[in-house]
């Protein structure tokens, strides 16, 4: 690689998901090779089992890869890989691609994978926009039963500040 800024953009991801996973007890990131990440989500979201239908799963996996010219253009369906598992059931997944929503050059990978847990938790749904039809029409059908996990994904920091707070409150 020679280009400066590039570089320091990959070191940056890098840094800020390592900070990411550090306040998360949801996620873990795996650096591959500078410009590749595995994510390993353990928040509760669906798959579907033939013969079983429509059930829980708290273990998904994606890969976030920014190519060289990823700070002049983006494109979702290039930067995110669905990897695992190849039956997970959401209306914006249909292995191997996830649809994340508009992508501008640069976004962050933090930002990437705040966007990819909110979906995987069935914190956001866009049905109007489907890869997965028969997802989208169990969905319509079941919005009560959304979010399937209402944890934030920042959970641990929230517990370390309150763990704080709790012990100035005691002084």
């Amino acid at each position: 690689m020679n280009d400066k800024i590039y570089e320091a953009f990959l070191m940056r991801q890098a840094e800020e998901g390592k900070a990411l996973a550090q306040a998360s007890d949801l996620i873990e990131i795996h650096p591959v090779a500078p410009q590749a990440f595995a994510v390993d989500l353990h928040c509760k979201g669906l798959i579907c089992k033939a013969g079983e239908g429509v059930t829980t799963a708290d273990s998904f996996r994606v890969g976030i890869w920014f190519p060289s010219d990823y700070l002049r253009r983006a494109n979702p369906f290039e930067v995110v890989t669905w990897l695992q598992p190849s039956n997970a059931f959401h209306p914006n997944i249909l292995a191997p691609l996830i649809c994340i929503g508009r992508l501008v050059p640069a976004t962050p990978l933090v930002d990437i994978i705040f966007r990819i847990f909110r979906i995987v938790a069935y914190q956001t749904v866009a049905m109007h926009d489907s890869l997965n039809l028969q997802a989208s029409a169990w969905a319509r059908e079941n919005q009560h039963r959304f979010p399937i996990d209402n944890r934030p994904l920042k959970r641990r920091a929230l517990d370390l500040e309150f763990e704080v707070l709790g012990k100035v409150d005691e002084t």
